[in-house]
């Protein structure tokens, strides 16, 4: 099998400032890659915000870029692996399938003094259902 038979992996990295697509050959090889950044919104202090659209998007089009650019190489994908940010927070509307505001991101500190309050109350022996802060 020569190395136009052969397939890839891509890796689809959504991250706090870029979302980015990257295809390995089945030795671990890179064999395309493409990059988009990703606009942060700061609409008060501490607050941090993503447009989950844009975010969409530039998945849609870095993933789409390197599909083409592999399968121009004689490549063919063979699986898709997706790291995001995880604590970073979008509500859709489930009627439109649209989101219902930005995404709120994990580095947004809008909780952080009522986290530390359900923590100090757990600290403080009332843990009830919140075992995570004890």
């Amino acid at each position: 099998m020569n190395r136009r038979d052969k397939g890839v992996l891509l890796a689809l990295d959504q991250g706090t400032t870029s979302t980015r697509a990257i295809a390995f050959d089945l030795t671990g090889n890179e064999v395309a890659r493409r990059q988009l950044p990703l606009k942060q919104h700061f609409p008060k202090p501490g607050w941090v915000e993503h447009d989950p659209e844009e975010i969409w998007r530039a998945s849609l089009s870095v993933l789409t870029r390197v599909i083409n650019e592999v399968k121009e190489k004689g490549f063919r994908p063979l699986g898709l692996g997706i790291a995001n940010q995880r604590e970073t927070t979008v509500l859709w509307d489930r009627k439109t399938g649209k989101p219902a505001a930005k995404a709120i991101v994990w580095q947004d500190r809008r909780t952080a003094d009522h986290c530390r309050d359900l923590k100090a109350r757990a600290g403080a022996g009332h843990h009830g259902k919140n075992r995570a802060f004890a």
